[in-house]
């Protein structure tokens, strides 16, 4: 009994594609997308510049830096830096004021764009909600030394605001300076920092809301919910998984929320018991004292 070998079929253009290498792929998706690509490539070369080229300088926390060995050649010292702040007096009053300035930031800053997104969006007055969305944009832009100056000018004791309002009700001697205060001072950085972003961090917000099906709306109308109940059971709902991601965003620089430059400029030999967090504390070792390695 013959039997008869048959030859083996063509590759198909699918295989053959199959067989490319997963170079010669990416090299045919970027000739097609070499535009999206090229946007791409601001964002990495900062990453890499900003993010993983410092990573080298990170050694000399192991190091006791001379700048004028360099990295390499200064004398390698483990873990001492960490032990000395371990045991530094203020260790547990720096780890408290930032975890309790980062926290408070948090949780004041961060409902309440979302507030004022759902009020921006259910409001049915345009020229009012233009209005609102532009004042509210527009203390983003102020830098951190104006609105400090701002600050300094309004709470000033002697010839500020609250100065010639304290003397012009009856006030005696020098106004209490509000700047100096432990129970105050926290309040005046959160929220003067809340005024300043609460517009800018809206907008994240708007646009997803702006995705929202009128349809939705409308059923839910006919069905006799007012415009609270839709807000709370359509608007707010259907933007919790953009709230969720912002949240965790937030969370994880919970460490480095507080402005350290804003406090810097606050800070004073008064108030330094309470201002003093890990970012100006690390300047101050850093830069003022010359401890780099620290």
């Amino acid at each position: 009994m013959k039997t008869t070998q048959t030859m083996p079929a063509a590759p198909s253009a699918l295989a053959v594609e199959k067989t490319q290498s997963g170079f010669h792929k990416f090299l045919v998706r970027f000739r097609k997308n070499w535009q999206l690509h090229l946007l791409c490539l601001l964002p990495v070369a900062y990453i890499l510049l900003f993010r993983y080229v410092p990573m080298y300088g990170l050694q000399i926390a192991f190091k006791d830096f001379k700048p004028r060995a360099g990295i390499w050649g200064s004398e390698w010292v483990g873990f001492k830096h960490f032990i000395s702040f371990f045991k530094a007096y203020n260790f547990t009053q720096i780890i408290s004021n930032t975890l309790l300035i980062s926290i408070y930031s948090v949780l004041v800053g961060f409902p309440i764009p979302v507030i004022l997104a759902l009020m921006l969006h259910v409001s049915e007055r345009k020229v009012l909600k233009k209005v609102t969305q532009n004042v509210a944009y527009m203390p983003h832009f102020i830098s951190i030394v104006v609105l400090v100056g701002i600050i300094n000018q309004i709470l000033n004791p002697v010839c500020g605001v609250v100065g010639t309002f304290y003397h012009m009700f009856g006030g005696i001697g020098v106004a209490p300076d509000i700047r100096s205060s432990a129970s105050a001072f926290r309040h005046l950085f959160v929220w003067s920092g809340v005024w300043q972003q609460m517009g800018w961090n809206t907008i994240i917000y708007v646009a997803a809301l702006s995705g929202v099906s009128h349809e939705l709306h409308e059923a839910a109308e006919l069905d006799g919910a007012n415009k609270l109940q839709r807000m709370w059971h359509i608007d707010l709902k259907l933007i919790i998984p953009t709230i969720v991601t912002m949240l965790l965003l937030n969370l994880g620089k919970i460490m480095g929320a507080a402005n350290v430059e804003k406090l810097l400029l606050l800070q004073n030999q008064v108030n330094l018991r309470w201002t003093e967090t890990i970012g100006t504390f690390v300047y101050s070792m850093g830069m003022k004292e010359h401890q780099y390695g620290f």
